[in-house]
């Protein structure tokens, strides 16, 4: 239903009429003026444990505020459901007990308005702990009505688009958020009690660095130069390094101008943190202890159910090369692996894996890897030892120095964590770079552009360490249980609604 069809709609020229009279009677239908004294939830920790003779006894008027979902009228009676952020109660309202101005506005009320009541607790007779109205007050009119409780938003995106029906109307969704929150305190508290330092780094940067993405691209006026939303905070990060921050971590916003899924949304939360004198394999342990740490806080073990998956997080978990990987899990024969990048191809071809404007071997194997490897890996797996020509900011492994010490974590089918030992030396970081440039010379909008400031940080000498990103998202999604990310994501982004919508 479009906006003007409902503005004409009866249920909306009928709250209007009521906001009307309410104004004509020098009633403020968006009143400022009410503070609650207690929230719901408040109410009912304390209170609903109370037998009816208990609560005879007691001589306390309790003020709440909240949104009305639901009334029962009976004649001289109502009876009306006030919702808050901590919970729901139902109050009793006996007309006559009210004056002249509260009578009017409660003709006036209609569900989803927003209201202040206050009263002394009682049990009705079906032992519902309830409020016995003295007074009520409106604070703001709802014009809109809401959605039927158990028909009004099964649209998935109508849920997205008009997220804070889908909050109000959904309480999973709304614990999902929740949970949220929790996570990424979680994640605070663990990283600050290990010693790392919270940090923020430019957003809009002059070079977009620290992944292989295409940007979104926007222009100063005042500096008159082009800038770039972030793709990742990482140069910036280990410039921090250099500058003595040891232990150092960023929960940032990352911006990627590529397609949209239920794995990929263009904005996204990324934690990454970095640590002098440790190596990826320390990396993994923390990443480890990081995690079933997450779980056992929210689920009070070691384990949770995804999607219908048991996923277990004890320590410790399994840990394979990446072409042992494609070998023994993508069923992709050796010589394959290690033969001419022709044969690769056509094999790929073979079993239907679109390799469309990867031109170099790395990226080959790499989306072999995305098919026929990351759908299996259900139980967390650290993935290892990758080629170098995919990780342009990797060291390099000492006895196979065509692969670099890094891994990717995987659970659940999906890539959840990358990581890897920096690579510190400036020299072999420019080659890097000067490789991804010709790359991009040859069409590759993705490959790394480089960047002589931050060579010229690393000149002035970076510790050894070790650095890693886990996308905050996808592990939101798979601690609670949802199956896209535009679920775990309050304002995720969609398609233009059109003139109808």
């Amino acid at each position: 239903m479009s906006a003007e069809e409902t503005k004409d709609s009866g249920p909306f020229q009928d709250r209007r009429r009521k906001l009307q009279r309410l104004r004509d009677s020098g009633i403020d239908p968006y009143s400022q003026e009410y503070r609650p004294d207690r929230e719901i939830g408040e109410i009912r920790a304390e209170f609903d444990t109370w037998d009816a003779e208990s609560l005879g006894k007691l001589d306390t008027t309790f003020s709440i505020a909240g949104r009305l979902m639901a009334r029962r009228d009976f004649g001289k009676v109502a009876f009306l459901d006030v919702l808050d952020r901590s919970g729901k109660i139902q109050c009793f309202v006996q007309k006559a007990q009210l004056n002249e101005e509260e009578r009017l506005i409660l003709q006036c009320l209609d569900i989803g308005d927003h209201m202040g009541v206050w009263g002394g607790l009682f049990r009705t007779r079906t032992g519902e702990l309830t409020i016995r109205a003295e007074g009520l007050k409106i604070l703001s009119k709802a014009l809109r009505p809401l959605p039927e409780k158990w028909h009004g938003l099964r649209d998935v995106e109508a849920r997205y688009r008009q997220r804070y029906l889908d909050l109000l109307m959904n309480p999973d969704v709304r614990r999902t958020f929740e949970t949220r929150t929790r996570i990424i305190r979680i994640l605070r508290d663990f990283l600050d009690q290990k010693g790392f330092l919270e940090v923020e780094t430019p957003m809009m940067q002059p070079i977009p660095g620290g992944a292989e993405a295409r940007p979104f691209v926007t222009h100063h006026n005042a500096l008159d130069r082009d800038l770039y939303l972030r793709i990742a905070p990482e140069l910036y990060l280990k410039r921090l390094v250099v500058g003595g921050f040891e232990k150092v971590y960023e929960i940032n916003r990352n911006f990627r101008n590529e397609g949209i899924s239920t794995q990929h949304n263009p904005e996204f939360t990324m934690l990454e943190f970095y640590w002098a004198y440790a190596t990826f394999e320390d990396l993994m342990e923390l990443t480890e202890e990081l995690l079933e740490t997450l779980v056992q806080e929210l689920h009070g073990r070691s384990s949770l159910t995804y999607q219908g998956t048991q996923v277990e997080f004890s320590r410790p978990w399994s840990r394979i090369r990446f072409f042992d990987a494609l070998e023994q899990i993508g069923g992709v024969p050796r010589n394959l692996l290690e033969g001419e990048e022709e044969r690769l191809r056509k094999w790929a071809h073979q079993k239907g894996i679109p390799l469309e404007g990867r031109k170099r071997r790395g990226k080959v194997l790499a989306k072999i890897f995305d098919t026929l490897v990351e759908p299996h890996l259900q139980s967390p797996t650290f993935v290892t030892h990758y080629p170098v020509e995919i990780s342009p900011l990797s060291r390099r492994n000492l006895r196979e120095p065509q692969l670099v010490d890094r891994f990717e974590l995987f659970i659940a089918g999906r890539e959840i964590a990358n990581a890897f030992t920096e690579l510190t030396d400036p020299d072999d970081q420019r080659e890097r770079f000067l490789e991804q440039r010709t790359l991009r010379e040859e069409g590759d909008e993705e490959a790394h552009p480089l960047d002589e400031d931050f060579l010229r940080a690393l000149e002035h000498g970076m510790p050894p360490t070790a650095g890693e990103g886990i996308g905050v998202d996808r592990l939101v999604m798979l601690l609670t249980d949802s199956a896209s990310i535009r679920d775990v994501i309050l304002f995720p982004q969609l398609r233009h609604e059109g003139p109808s919508g």
